[in-house]
């Protein structure tokens, strides 16, 4: 499909997707459409007209899951080619000065930036493309061809998200260029590593530099570091640089403690590194104590229906923590699931810990804006004795 020549077919909305749209949220759930749209082929864009026949937006159409129409554009105007690049030169604009700080950034977050279902991440000359559905395939290709020539990118790699690798034979595919397979990067002093082939996410967790940055200018001289879920070691990094003496590496993945021995260590002696499920593991723990804990679990509930359990996992995460902790200590709580809402967690997270005080609530770093409630899925609140 030529997504600057394209022909939407006319849909009309049922009044409860009119007043999504009106109230500019870039999703339309399936149970607000009606059985007309099964005519179409998932990808179709289509003109979104109200009772009165008035054009109110323009979107895409997917045939699978909650999702059923993700909105382009709000308003009678068309999408078209210049105005992709007005939103690419807003969200690069939004970004200029967190380009000053590190050559890893996002360059396009989603809905956010009002690219439903896009996200681009760039690693030094690498960008690095995900599409969360099959329907924005076409458009997330041609935007990685816009932003490759804007930004003077030497690679451009197609990364399946999780959700969909079990769809598709290839994680990846090479689109311009040839897939490093290492990149290094950096974050002001700090150098970090990370694999695009094998790594979560893009391949790396680029949502948490706010933590890091507040990690490195936190004093931990002298103080010994417990890692949760550590993944690549990336924050247990940012620790010892901060001073600490002593990091310890939980995570389950044998492969992403290999990787950070081998990359993200200043002196390999002050790291311990865990392979094992973390909840068992502090069952298990009888002594010991921390000055700081980080526990960054990975998402825990993709649907609404899995909170509750989710939050009772939380609970027994902390519960167990408080038996490690030193006398004064500082407790980094994460959350990362926009199903869990950040006063909730707030909620939740302070009752959990109330013989601490929550001190700070980290925001969304710039080139992760929130422009809607689901978009806000990433809490990190710190608590002090």
């Amino acid at each position: 499909m030529a997504v600057t020549r394209f022909t939407p077919q006319r849909y009309q909305l049922k009044k409860e997707a009119v007043t999504v749209v009106l109230n500019r949220h870039p999703w339309i759930f399936r149970d607000h459409l009606s059985t007309a749209v099964q005519a179409f082929q998932p990808g179709q864009w289509l003109a979104l007209y109200d009772h009165r026949n008035v054009i109110v937006g323009y979107g895409i159409y997917e045939s699978d899951g909650a999702i059923g129409i993700r909105v382009l554009r709000f308003g009678s105007q068309p999408p078209n080619k210049a105005y992709f690049q007005k939103l690419i030169s807003r969200a690069l604009d939004r970004r200029k000065e967190l380009r000053t700080y590190t050559n890893a950034f996002r360059t396009i977050h989603g809905e956010n930036d009002g690219l439903p279902g896009i996200v681009l991440d760039v690693y030094g000359d690498t960008g690095v493309l995900q599409t969360y559905a099959q329907s924005v395939d076409s458009l997330g290709r041609y935007v990685a061809g816009m932003l490759f020539s804007e930004l003077g990118l030497k690679n451009l790699i197609w990364k399946y998200p999780t959700k969909r690798k079990r769809k598709h034979d290839n994680k990846f595919r090479i689109l311009r260029g040839t897939l490093p397979q290492l990149k290094r990067i950096t974050e002001g002093k700090m150098a970090l590593f990370v694999d695009i082939s094998s790594g979560q996410k893009s391949g790396a967790f680029l949502d948490l530099r706010g933590l890091r940055k507040y990690l490195n200018l936190e004093n931990l001289r002298g103080k010994r570091v417990l890692n949760l879920f550590s993944y690549t070691g990336t924050l247990g990094l940012a620790a010892e640089i901060a001073g600490a003496s002593y990091i310890r590496h939980v995570d389950v993945s044998r492969g992403a403690l290999e990787f950070t021995k081998k990359h993200h260590a200043i002196n390999a002696k002050k790291h311990e590194h865990i392979c094992a499920d973390v909840f068992s593991w502090l069952r298990r723990q009888t002594g010991g104590t921390y000055d700081c804990i980080i526990v960054d679990p990975p998402q825990m509930a993709s649907l609404s229906s899995q909170v509750p359990t989710a939050l009772k996992a939380y609970r027994q995460l902390y519960r167990n923590l408080r038996p490690l902790l030193a006398s004064h200590p500082i407790v980094i709580a994460c959350c990362c699931t926009s199903r869990i809402t950040r006063s909730v967690f707030r909620r939740e997270t302070d009752k959990n810990l109330s013989f601490l005080k929550r001190i700070r609530e980290l925001g969304p770093e710039d080139d992760h804006p929130v422009s809607f409630p689901q978009g806000d899925y990433l809490k990190i609140l710190i608590y002090k004795k």
